[in-house]
């Protein structure tokens, strides 16, 4: 009778530690999987928020969101509007010589206000991108004069020479009234400034890619005084460099994910989206 009570109470010390293993060992591994499941979802909600950081938002970035309200507004105005007043109203929005002479402040200001192309056009989505990206890493105020130095200087570069070849009798006095609009100018030194904020590889890719477009743009000759337009509003954004790395020194390079990645400008007056004009050259 003592061995099979001895036996008896062997078993019943064997047998509790394995039973009450089992539920322990199944709690862990939900534990786990839940472990897991939050983990994806972490990283999930922040490669969401890296991407939602390329769109402009009017608190995060109020300069290039309200100003690409302004385009798509006008580019709705283009795109619906009888086409006859919107002919009337980019010529009087155009930074010709005529109206540079007549009301510059007026005409340089109101010529920033179009898409060439429209909503279609790729200007749109390049604003968006590069303006964004930009605004984030040096403020509204400095994403402004970037895009205004290089607006309003290409301007003045391209149409003043035109100005004095219609002096020296070397271009008919139509020349004055050549339609120039558009925010291209803005763009590509807003895109030149940008390079500068980025790491040295994405810097290479951007300044080589949009260099090879505007070369490309030169050789064909289609528009030689807006494709040296883009070339000068490009060096231009490069050249604010020592500036702009100065505003934020403290908040690193730019990588891939607040870059422009795959994002380049395209030329100012693509083919196929000019509206009528007294003369082809506009921008």
């Amino acid at each position: 009778m003592r061995q099979g009570t001895d036996t008896a109470v062997r078993e019943e010390h064997l047998e509790a530690p394995l039973l009450d293993a089992i539920p322990r060992q199944r709690r862990t591994d939900e534990g786990a999987a839940a472990a897991a499941r939050d983990a994806r979802r972490t990283r999930g909600i922040r490669a969401a928020r890296r991407w939602l950081r390329l769109l402009p938002t009017p608190l995060g970035t109020p300069f290039t969101f309200g100003y690409l309200l302004v385009l798509v507004a006008t580019s709705l105005f283009m795109d619906y509007a009888d086409p006859a007043t919107v002919a009337a109203v980019l010529r009087e929005s155009s930074t010709d010589v005529a109206h540079l002479g007549d009301t510059p402040l007026l005409v340089l200001a109101a010529s920033a206000l179009w898409v060439v192309g429209g909503l279609g056009s790729p200007y749109v989505l390049g604003f968006a991108l590069v303006l964004t990206a930009l605004e984030r890493r040096i403020g509204g105020w400095r994403t402004a004069g970037v895009f205004l130095l290089g607006h309003v200087v290409a301007t003045l570069a391209t149409e003043i020479p035109v100005g004095l070849s219609v002096v020296a009798g070397h271009l008919p006095e139509s020349s004055l009234h050549r339609l120039d609009y558009g925010i291209s100018f803005g763009l590509m030194a807003s895109v030149g400034a940008l390079a500068g904020l980025l790491t040295p590889w994405l810097r290479v890719l951007v300044l080589g890619g949009v260099g090879a477009m505007l070369l490309r743009d030169l050789l064909e000759l289609s528009s030689p005084l807006t494709d040296w337009g883009h070339s000068l509003a490009l060096v231009l954004g490069v050249a604010c460099w020592p500036l702009l790395r100065r505003s934020g020194a403290g908040r690193g390079p730019v990588t891939g994910g607040a870059g422009i990645r795959g994002v380049g400008p395209s030329r100012r007056a693509p083919r196929g989206t000019r509206p009528p004009a007294r003369e082809p050259g506009r921008r």
